[in-house]
């Protein structure tokens, strides 16, 4: 099994950190986005979309998109609820992560440590902090009276929501006006298998 994928990249981290957790053996490839090596032609053949974490499975086969991955990855384990009303929340919070919070959680990040500002950046960076303050607001309002977004236990929802979130900070988030995201994060991290998004 191999990970491509970019070492600061929250996306990549949940697979990392799934993996890390169910103790999975793979082999490692890092791809430097900022460079554009996932837009080689051989990078392409794996993924047309140009994109990282890409999971190659031992028979060839490929998934692209990281909640896709995590999904694939959690079967058959406690991250993937077993009733019907509970997966169906986890999906819930899936696809709140990838239309809500990464969009406007994950791109300031990304600008302001990675990539850089310009001026197209700075007129769009007030209008994302603002969603992604809205997406902590609503995580942190679902776990006023809960530890984990689903269920009673840690699910991939958590995974999914906390790669990006433990790391709001570097986007220009503060994290401390949400004390329940805050509680749920240190909760997350004291999972005895926890690894580090720089680490895993």
């Amino acid at each position: 099994m191999i990970l491509h994928d970019y070492r600061p990249s929250g996306n990549g981290y949940k697979a990392r950190l799934l993996m890390h957790l169910l103790e999975i053996e793979y082999e490692y490839r890092e791809y430097d986005i900022i460079e554009g090596a996932t837009h080689t032609p051989d990078f392409l053949k794996l993924n047309p979309n140009g994109k990282i974490p890409v999971l190659e499975l031992d028979d060839g086969t490929i998934i692209s998109e990281s909640n896709a991955i995590i999904f694939y990855l959690s079967q058959g384990t406690s991250f993937w609820p077993e009733s019907l009303k509970h997966q169906t929340e986890v999906m819930q919070w899936l696809f709140f992560e990838q239309y809500s919070h990464e969009p406007n959680v994950a791109s300031p990040r990304f600008w302001l440590t990675h990539l850089g500002m310009n001026a197209e950046r700075e007129l769009l960076l007030p209008g994302k902090q603002e969603a992604g303050r809205k997406a902590l607001k609503i995580m942190d309002t679902h776990l006023k009276d809960r530890n984990w977004l689903v269920a009673d236990h840690y699910t991939i929802a958590d995974i999914a929501l906390y790669a990006y979130t433990h790391v709001a900070d570097e986007g220009g988030f503060q994290l401390s006006d949400y004390p329940n995201v805050q509680r749920w994060l240190d909760r997350v991290a004291s999972h005895p298998a926890h690894s580090l998004i720089r680490d895993s």
